[in-house]
C-alpha cells in the first residue's frame, strides 16, 4: 500500500475540489482491498452513482468515500441532511471510508472504516440552511458525528501514517458483524448502552455503573418507560455477542 497520491491522474484539472477528488478516488482504486472480505481491490462505480463510490466484485458490498485535509476529527461534512436520514432509516447505506491527507505532501495520513450498521439518526447533525443569496438557497446539509459512534465501529485501516495489518482489519470487521440489526430503534439503544460501557476506563464495571446513565438514556428514548430493564437487555445482548463477560453479582468485564 503506497500512501502517496498518483498526481498524474489529476493533470489538467484546475479546481482544488476536483483535483483532490481525482487523487483520492484513484488512490482507493490503486491501493485499497475490500475490508469486508479481503478481496484484493475495490471497483469504482460509474460517475454520479446515487448511493456509493466503490463496490467489491467478490462480496458485493458497497463503499462511499469522504476525503478531508488534515485530521479527520470528530465530524465530517456530508451531503443533504434529509437524504442521509432517509438512507439510514431505509437501510440502504453503504459502508463509509473516511480518508485524511496532507495537502502539502499529497499523501494519505489516515483511513477510517465505518460499517453501515453503525449509522443511526443521532450521529447525523443537521446544518443550517444555505442563505437566500446562495446558489442553492435553502439547501440543508449535514455533518456525520464520528465521535458519537462506538469505538468498535470506528475501524482504523491507516492511523497517522501507520498501515494496520489487513488480517487485523478484517478480523475487527467480522467481529462487529454480530451487532448488525436493521431495526433502527434497537440499533440506537444498543449503541447508546455500548457508548456508556465504553465511557468507563476500567475493564470491570457494574450494572449500577450503567444505571447512572438512566436519565440520559431516558432523554434519548422518551417513549420507553422502563430504562433499567432496557439497559439489562442490551447488556445481555452484548454478553451473548462476546463483547462483555458477566462475572456475577452485577459485575461485568469488557472483552477487547
Amino acid at each position: 500500500m503506497d500512501l502517496s497520491f498518483n498526481t498524474v491522474v489529476a493533470e489538467g484539472y484546475k479546481s482544488p475540489s476536483q483535483i483532490i477528488r481525482r487523487l483520492s478516488e484513484a488512490w482507493v482504486t490503486e491501493n485499497m482491498y475490500c475490508p469486508r472480505c479481503g478481496y484484493e481491490k475495490l471497483e469504482k462505480f460509474s460517475n454520479n452513482q446515487p448511493v456509493a463510490d466503490y463496490f467489491c466484485i467478490h462480496c458485493r458490498n458497497q463503499f462511499e468515500l469522504k476525503s478531508k485535509n488534515a485530521n479527520i476529527g470528530a465530524s465530517i461534512n456530508d451531503g443533504a441532511y434529509h437524504s442521509m436520514i432517509s438512507r439510514i432509516t431505509s437501510n440502504t447505506n453503504p459502508d463509509f471510508l473516511f480518508l485524511s491527507y496532507q495537502s502539502n505532501e499529497l499523501k494519505v495520513t489516515s483511513l477510517l472504516l465505518i460499517p453501515k450498521h453503525f449509522f443511526i439518526p443521532e450521529i447525523i447533525e443537521e446544518r443550517k440552511p444555505l442563505p437566500p443569496k446562495a446558489k442553492r438557497a435553502g439547501w440543508i446539509g449535514c455533518n456525520i458525528l464520528l465521535n458519537k459512534i462506538p469505538t468498535q465501529g470506528r475501524i482504523q485501516i491507516i492511523n497517522n501514517g501507520i498501515i494496520q495489518k489487513k488480517e487485523l482489519v478484517i478480523s475487527q470487521v467480522n467481529r462487529i458483524k454480530s451487532l448488525h440489526t436493521n431495526d433502527i430503534n434497537a440499533r440506537g439503544w444498543l449503541f447508546d448502552v455500548l457508548n456508556c460501557v465504553n465511557s468507563y476506563s476500567s475493564e470491570v464495571f457494574s450494572l449500577s455503573d450503567v444505571y447512572t446513565f438512566e436519565n440520559l438514556l431516558n432523554q434519548k428514548h422518551p417513549d420507553n418507560n422502563n430504562v433499567k430493564a432496557k439497559i439489562r437487555q442490551q447488556l445481555q445482548f452484548l454478553r451473548d455477542k462476546g463483547f462483555i463477560e458477566f462475572l456475577g453479582r452485577g459485575q461485568y468485564r469488557k472483552i477487547n
